[in-house]
């Protein structure tokens, strides 16, 4: 397995100007038939199985449905102009509870697409200037725009997708 940067050290720089957003959006877009295509044809023991102790594959699927109600949230408080986006629970208490590993994998995965497909129904919705708007980032302590935010959660996005291909490829191989 590799090794990886934890996504909590990870630090972002939003040097991109705000006229990309068309191109974020499509990211969180492509989020969830990409986990259908490397959750497809695995068995339930594979896609439960903790390597290490760490979250299965259907728990890191799980993880991504469970944030986005977060990720509407803050969407909101973007369109409102709040000065602070409401803060993650970095615990992830939401997922431990979940208990996901006993929930069949295309409930997860049907569940998540609603969600996401809410999500980009809402960001289709909205004026072009209100990618401009900037809120502070509670845990990285910078001001970002909601096209930087599009980005970060694009980029979570592709944290746990990476995970979850890293784990099937593992587990399909060994």
């Amino acid at each position: 397995m590799h090794n990886r940067i934890k996504w909590t050290d990870r630090t972002f720089e939003f040097r991109f100007p705000t006229g990309i957003y068309p191109e974020m959006i499509e990211r969180l877009r492509g989020a969830p038939p990409r986990i259908e295509e490397h959750c497809q044809s695995l068995s339930t023991e594979i896609l439960t199985f903790q390597h290490e102790g760490r979250w299965s594959i259907q728990e890191n699927a799980g993880h991504l449905l469970d944030l986005e109600s977060l990720v509407q949230q803050r969407i909101d408080e973007y369109v409102r102009g709040t000065n602070q986006l409401h803060a993650a629970d970095m615990t992830n208490r939401k997922t431990y509870d979940a208990s996901h590993n006993e929930t069949p994998i295309a409930t997860i995965l049907a569940a998540f697409r609603a969600e996401r497909t809410k999500t980009v129904a809402l960001l289709e919705t909205l004026a072009a200037d209100v990618f401009g708007r900037v809120a502070l980032h509670p845990r990285l302590k910078v001001d970002m725009r909601l096209v930087d935010m599009l980005f970060f959660q694009a980029e979570h996005d592709d944290y746990h997708l990476s995970r979850i291909n890293e784990l099937r490829l593992f587990l399909t191989r060994s």
